[in-house]
C-alpha cells in the first residue's frame, strides 16, 4: 500500500510539472526583456534550396522587447521583434547586394522584418523554467503583413555568475522555427538568375535581458 501511495505521489508531481505553464522564478510582476545586442550574437538564420547551390544565411540586426508576468506567461506575453534586412548575410557579397536590392527584399524601401505577438497557446513545460509553445502574431515582410503561428521555446535563467558573462539581470533565451512563402509577400523567387525555393526556412536564436 505504501508503495502504491509513493507511486501515486510521484505521478501526481510529474503531471503537475508537465502541465505547468509558467516560470517558477523569484521575479514578480511584469518583466521586460530587451533583445538588442551590440555584439551581434543574436541572430536569425534562413535557408533556401537552389538548383545548383543551397543558400544559408544569417541576420544579426535583431532588436525588440517582450513583456510578460512569469507567473502568467501565456496570458501576458506581448512584444515585437525586428530584424534589419541590411544585416542579412549569405557569405557572398554580390549575392547579398541582390538579396537586399530593389528586385528582391528591397532593404531601402522595407528596412525591417517584424513579428508582433498577438497570443500564445499550447504551452508545455520542457524542463526547469523552459517552456515550449505556439505563438500567433503579425509577420511583416516586404511591406506585407500576415498572421502566422510559430513554434517556439523560451528558457528563463535567473541572474548568476554565468549569465552575467552574457548580460546583467535575468536572461530569456528564445528559439523558434517557421517557414516563409515568398509569393505570399510579393517576393519573386529569382536570385541572380536562379530560382530559389518558394518556402524559406527561418530559425530564431536570441537572448534578452531584463536589466538594460
Amino acid at each position: 500500500m505504501n508503495k502504491l501511495i509513493r507511486v501515486f505521489l510521484v505521478l501526481l508531481l510529474s503531471s503537475n510539472f508537465l502541465f505547468a505553464q509558467d516560470f517558477k522564478v523569484k521575479a514578480a510582476g511584469t518583466q521586460t526583456f530587451n533583445f538588442a545586442d551590440e555584439r551581434g550574437r543574436n541572430h536569425v538564420s534562413f535557408f533556401s534550396t537552389m538548383p545548383l547551390e543551397d543558400i544559408t544565411g544569417t541576420a544579426s540586426g535583431v532588436s525588440g522587447t517582450v513583456t510578460f508576468d512569469p507567473a502568467s506567461f501565456a496570458k501576458t506575453l506581448k512584444g515585437k521583434i525586428s530584424v534589419k534586412v541590411v544585416s542579412m548575410n549569405t557569405g557572398i557579397e554580390l549575392r547579398n547586394q541582390h538579396l537586399r536590392g530593389p528586385n528582391w527584399f528591397n532593404a531601402e524601401k522595407y528596412p525591417d522584418i517584424t513579428f508582433e505577438i498577438k497570443s500564445v497557446s499550447n504551452v508545455k513545460a520542457m524542463g526547469e523554467n523552459k517552456l515550449e509553445f505556439k505563438v500567433k502574431g503579425d509577420f511583416t515582410f516586404h511591406g506585407v503583413t500576415k498572421e502566422i503561428t510559430i513554434d517556439a521555446e523560451a528558457a528563463y535563467l535567473e541572474e548568476n555568475e554565468q549569465t552575467q558573462k552574457r548580460a546583467p539581470g535575468d536572461i530569456l533565451g528564445v528559439r523558434a522555427k517557421f517557414n516563409v512563402k515568398l509569393s505570399d509577400y510579393n517576393v519573386d523567387n529569382q536570385l541572380i538568375g536562379n530560382k530559389v525555393a518558394e518556402d524559406i526556412e527561418v530559425g530564431v536564436n536570441i537572448v534578452g535581458s531584463n536589466k538594460f
